[in-house]
């Protein structure tokens, strides 16, 4: 077949990105094609901007903290505009890395939406392009709910869009785009409040770090509504937003609302029918385990698939995927087994592998569990102290280490060291026998007991 390409990507973010670079990389003929900046949500309106906000509020912690540590300082303010000015610069010059790249590997960049007018030819402003492979990797939007008065909210889209900082602000979600806004937002001087439809936050994550971050949530000052559905939102006589909730109750007084409440896969518009390319109830394209669809020849990575909706397993997916293609590797996929993840809240959160409660219900009496809590040592001279506490998940005689949760200051950066152990088939015995770095918090880990 004479094609215009050999891998065409739909969408310029990660998984897109990952698979059309490899694939140049290999001698294929490759283009990207993406309406708006390249980078995607990570590097726009994800984590690279959203760690930059991070980083601001736990610099704000530690100006806190200096007087404990001997410091005379006086904080004369914070300058959300200069912060967001500097983080705006940044994520600029990443679009510019990526431009660069793509030239340099000969990868064209087409602008405009692409939708399928057959399984091998794409349709962008009017003008037909043809690829043997082409790979979906447009991400997902945030969610916003069908009740009276949602546009008077925003979403974390909007979130990096605020001129000002929130004086008061209402968070409506228990995702870790949730948690992460309500801490961040906090620690650099708003009053928050959380707003979830259900009794706990983080769902899916192991209880104790569920648990410890809702206590070091409520013990920072931030109010946790739980048990409530939104229904409306609605300008009070004042001007600021009220939130009405199917409780009968309503809060108001914010002077900003934020939906987290999950994001929805960027298929609508693709027009895949004419592809013949198969969705799930919720949008998702379906993929094998080599990314491939029901479409020979159609291939879906990234957060559009609905599996693991992370940057670095969008990047891996897509190269793996360029390297079964064009690189001389049949059997190259990725492993969605042990895929180490992080959360950004205050503190962080590391977790690897399954939870006590998924490594009961699938191995029974066969799971033992190690863990404990502690004060990290920064806090030994401090007022104020974050909690932390570590979990280690082992499965049979031999104690084979098959999950890691962690939640405390460091958390974000030890687990990955953790994560390889574990990928490896780390047991009990092997982290016991690890000598401890001290004084660290890390060497919690190696030293946890029964």
């Amino acid at each position: 077949m004479q094609t215009d390409y050999d891998l065409i990507a739909i969408g310029g973010g990660s998984g897109g990105l990952a698979a059309a670079i490899r694939a140049a990389r290999h001698g294929a003929r490759s283009a990207v094609i993406e309406p708006g900046k390249l980078g995607g949500t990570c590097v726009n309106r994800g984590c690279v901007p959203k760690k930059i906000m991070f980083n601001g509020a736990v610099i704000a912690h530690h100006l806190d903290d200096a007087p404990s540590y001997g410091f005379d300082i006086t904080v004369n303010g914070f300058d959300w505009a200069a912060l967001a000015t500097a983080r705006n610069a940044y994520v600029h010059r990443l679009n510019g890395n990526y431009r660069a790249r793509l030239d340099k590997l000969a990868v064209t960049e087409i602008g405009g939406r692409a939708r399928f007018l057959d399984p091998h030819t794409l349709d962008v402003a009017g003008t037909s392009v043809t690829a043997r492979h082409i790979v979906i990797a447009t991400g997902g939007s945030p969610n916003v709910p069908d009740v009276p008065g949602a546009g008077l909210g925003i979403t974390s889209d909007g979130f990096f869009e605020l001129k000002d900082q929130p004086r008061r602000v209402a968070i409506i979600g228990a995702g870790y785009i949730a948690v992460e806004l309500a801490g961040m937002l906090h620690a650099l001087g708003s009053d928050v409040s959380l707003v979830m439809r259900r009794e706990h936050l983080l769902g899916r994550f192991d209880a104790l770090l569920r648990e410890t971050l809702i206590e070091q949530m409520l013990e920072d000052g931030i109010s946790l509504l739980s048990g409530a559905q939104v229904t409306a939102l609605e300008r009070d006589d004042e001007g600021a937003i009220a939130i009405t909730c199917d409780n009968q109750q309503q809060h108001t007084g914010f002077d900003a609302v934020i939906w987290a409440i999950g994001r929805s896969p960027n298929t609508l518009d693709l027009d895949l029918g004419n592809a013949g390319v198969d969705v799930d109830r919720q949008g998702f394209v379906i993929t094998d385990d080599y990314q491939n669809t029901n479409v020979d020849g159609i291939h879906a990575v990234g957060d559009v698939t609905g599996r693991a909706a992370l940057t670095p397993v969008a990047i891996a997916a897509g190269r793996s995927l360029a390297d079964r293609l064009f690189g001389g590797k049949p059997d190259a996929h990725l492993d969605y087994t042990n895929i180490p993840t992080v959360v950004f809240s205050h503190p962080p959160i590391g977790t690897v592998g399954l939870t006590e409660q998924q490594a009961r219900e699938k191995y029974g009496d066969a799971v033992r569990v190690y863990q404990g809590s502690f004060t990290p040592m920064y806090h030994a001279i401090t007022r104020s102290r974050t909690a932390a506490a570590m979990k280690l998940v082992t499965l049979g005689n031999d104690e084979k280490v098959i999950g890691c949760h962690v939640i405390g200051l460091g958390a974000d950066e030890m687990l990955q060291g953790f994560a390889v152990a574990i990928r490896m088939g780390a047991t009990k015995a092997d982290f016991d026998n690890t000598v401890a770095i001290h004084p660290t918090s890390a060497e919690e880990m190696v030293t946890l007991r029964g």
